[in-house]
Formats: C-alpha cells, structure tokens, sequence
C-alpha cells in the first residue's frame, strides 16, 4: 500500500514526519538529503522514533539510546535487540509517498498488546 506522508519540501532536511498509520511509520530527512522510513516505535520500549536524534543514517531512542540504522533497521546496541520495520519511500511530483513493508513489525509487547485489544 503507498501512503501519501507530506510534501519533500514541508521536509527540512534532518527532520522527520510521523505518519499515524497503525502501527505508526516516520519519515526521516537526513542532513545528506536522504530519505528514509521506519516503523516509528523502538522495538524495546513504547518510544516515538520521531523524537529521537539523528545522526547520519541513524536515529538514537530518546529512552534508552539504542540507535537504528534508517537503511537497513538493524540496532547498534541493547536495550533494544530487534530491528526495526523499513519501508521504500518514493518521491514522484514534490510528493513523499511510503511503500508499507509487509513484513511484520517488530512491536515491543506493550504495543502489541494495546493493537490486539483495539482489534478485539
């Protein structure tokens, strides 16, 4: 499924936009004018991605300071062991669209939890 998230140029480069897809996907800008997106929660915690710190091709956790690769998803570091979701993202017309992966995501139980009770 490819979601419209914003326009490229609403997207500064070293920002990110968080899509309230189900569960939540974010976009980030790098500095080096990449674009990149990942499932938003950090696969340890019940963390928002979009607030973390990016640095390069990667994005730190503001809980616990693991960081995942905006690539590939893997993680540098524990706490978090798994990696995260990625998506493809597509530019066509100044328009950022996100490919969802059908992959299944990497929640941390907490959230899936919270998905499998907002479905029953």
């Amino acid at each position: 499924m490819m979601i419209p998230a914003c326009p490229l140029a609403d997207l500064p480069r070293g920002e990110a936009f968080r899509l309230e897809t189900d569960p939540p996907v974010t976009v980030f800008h790098t500095d080096d004018g990449e674009l990149f997106a990942i499932d938003d929660t950090c696969t340890h915690q019940d963390a928002s991605l979009a607030d973390g710190w990016v640095e390069g091709c990667w994005v730190e956790c503001p809980l616990h300071a693991s960081k995942f690769n905006l690539k590939t998803g893997e993680v540098d570091a524990p706490p978090a062991k798994l990696p995260v979701r990625t998506h493809e993202v597509v530019v066509q017309d100044g328009m950022i669209y996100v490919q969802l992966s059908t992959a299944a995501p990497n929640l941390p139980h907490c959230v899936t939890a919270r998905l499998a009770g907002a479905l029953a």
